[in-house]
């Protein structure tokens, strides 16, 4: 079980400060004017910086986020009614950071650094959570994919390592199924994972926590966690807490990758503290910072050139939206602000089509840079054969007349949406998705059922493995689908479906 307890917020700052190589001799000091609702307003500390902790007798602290001609305003880090008018502030003149490093995988951490699993954390290394982003003669181009397992992104909408993909799309319509399916692909691979989860449920967080434990993806993942009890000031430090402890990593030279669920939540903590703080309101009442809350944080991920250790960090930020709607503030920020979007769609989602990927509003910038030689081969016009097909399904809905050939793309169209299909756990290798894209691309699946397609492509993975295991593991390992392969694979699915058609006619 997790344990969100706030109370001893204040000795663990105290004792982290006491580590820190830096203590100055002269301290700032201030009085507290007002108290409210977590924020703290302060008149005096001339040299407090922002970001700094400050604090407020023995046991609390406060983070400084708005700095003026008078003194300031801070957040409380935990909930207390300690801090009234009157008291005395003193600036520690450390800024906020997060420990760093290996002893984290398998973890589960707050954004101040404390262990939420029950377990001793020893923190040898810290890094502060707002840094600044690598420039761009720091980065290399992005060529490199992150697989997904998920055959509909991996072939239509491939991510690259160093991209920021965002996934958008209403409530419960598989954005965080996305993000986990990708960082359980990674269980057996070299890339790691952070997940921040800002504003959840603690028992979805635990949930989370325990399907990754159980496919053996806990390992090289660390979870950095502030519920929807916890104050503002922590969720809105979740993701630059998560995005410190994947740099580290990043610039060590691994691959990271890093979810963000959700930043729509993060947008709405920082609002509340931005009202609390008398700052002036905009579109939709937040900040007029908010884009800068958001690039500041995304921009950080990027593809490190060879001369820093070519690690990588790839972000996949999640934004809900209100009845589909991407044009609202906050998807269109975020949207901008990253190099594609994986969009989902409600409808999709409720007729079964999981993940319910809206293939034309989803795009990814980097495209095929970021993918397999092997899934370029097969996947060519895959994305125009989907949205042709939910095109003119739409008119035969109707029950319009409609000829042989438009009879025969949505036979084909159907088949095609039956193998795009997954379930959360169910990833698929490299691989396996060339052979189910390369059959697909034969027509062999036409004289199966629609209701068979899934079972069908379960069988033919499976005799795909036993005749050709050489050849799917050299696909695996190069990435590449020579014209000898290729047509050794066609003639294996040939005979595998001329069997199955032999197993109907009986």
């Amino acid at each position: 079980m997790l344990n969100f307890e706030v109370e001893s917020i204040g000795s663990f700052l105290k004792e982290k400060i006491k580590k820190y190589e830096y203590v100055p001799k002269i301290y700032d000091y201030g009085v507290v004017k007002s108290s409210a609702d977590d924020i703290i307003h302060v008149d005096g500390l001339p040299h407090s910086r922002y970001g700094e902790l400050l604090e407020f007798g023995e046991e609390e602290y406060g983070l400084v986020l708005d700095l003026n001609e008078k003194g300031g305003g801070a957040v409380l880090l935990g909930r207390s009614s300690a801090v009234v008018p009157g008291c005395i502030v003193k600036g520690t003149g450390h800024v906020a950071d997060i420990c760093v490093g290996y002893q984290l995988l398998g973890r589960i951490i707050d954004p101040i650094g404390r262990a939420l699993d029950g377990k001793e954390l020893v923190c040898t290394e810290t890094r502060p959570v707002e840094c600044h982003a690598p420039t761009i003669m720091q980065r290399s181009s992005v060529n490199k994919p992150l697989e997904t397992g998920l055959l509909a992104i991996d072939s239509m909408i491939p991510i690259g390592r160093g991209q920021r993909e965002l996934i958008v799309g209403d409530r419960q319509t598989g954005k965080t199924a996305i993000a986990l399916s990708a960082m359980i692909n990674q269980r057996k691979g070299d890339v790691i994972c952070v997940y921040c989860a800002i504003g959840q449920k603690a028992s979805t967080i635990a949930q989370i926590a325990n399907t990754l434990e159980k496919v053996g993806a806990m390992e090289h993942t660390v979870i950095v966690a502030s519920t929807a009890s916890d104050c503002s000031s922590l969720q809105y430090l979740t993701p630059y807490a998560g995005c410190s402890i994947a740099e580290k990593f990043m610039y060590d030279g691994k691959d990271v990758l890093i979810v963000y669920d959700d930043l729509s939540k993060h947008a709405v903590a920082y609002r509340a503290m931005s009202l609390l703080l008398r700052r002036p309101s905009g579109r939709e009442a937040y900040p007029g910072d908010v884009f800068y809350l958001h690039s500041r944080l995304l921009e950080r991920a990027a593809k490190l050139s060879h001369e820093l250790g070519g690690g990588s960090m790839t972000a996949l930020p999640i934004v809900e939206t209100m009845a589909g709607d991407i044009s609202s503030y906050i998807p269109t920020n975020i949207i901008s602000i990253t190099d594609g979007q994986i969009y989902l769609e409600s409808e999709l989602f409720n007729a079964g089509i999981r993940p319910a990927v809206n293939v034309g509003l989803s795009v990814s910038r980097v495209g095929r840079s970021a993918q397999h030689d092997a899934m370029k081969k097969v996947s060519g016009s895959l994305r125009l054969e989907v949205a042709q097909y939910r095109d003119t399904a739409v008119f035969a809905q109707f029950g319009a007349d409609i000829d042989a050939s438009t009879a025969q793309l949505l036979s084909r169209g159907e088949k095609l949406t039956e193998l795009l299909k997954q379930r959360q756990d169910d990833v698929l290798k490299l691989s396996a998705q060339v052979c189910i894209l390369l059959a697909h691309s034969n027509n062999l699946f036409k004289s199966i059922p629609e209701k068979q397609v899934l079972d069908c492509r379960r069988r033919l993975l499976e005799h795909m493995k036993l005749a050709c295991n050489s050849t799917l593991c050299a696909i695996d390992t190069s990435g590449m689908l020579s014209d000898s392969e290729k047509d050794l694979l066609v003639h294996e699915m040939q005979s595998f479906f001329k069997g199955e058609e032999n197993e109907q006619r009986k």
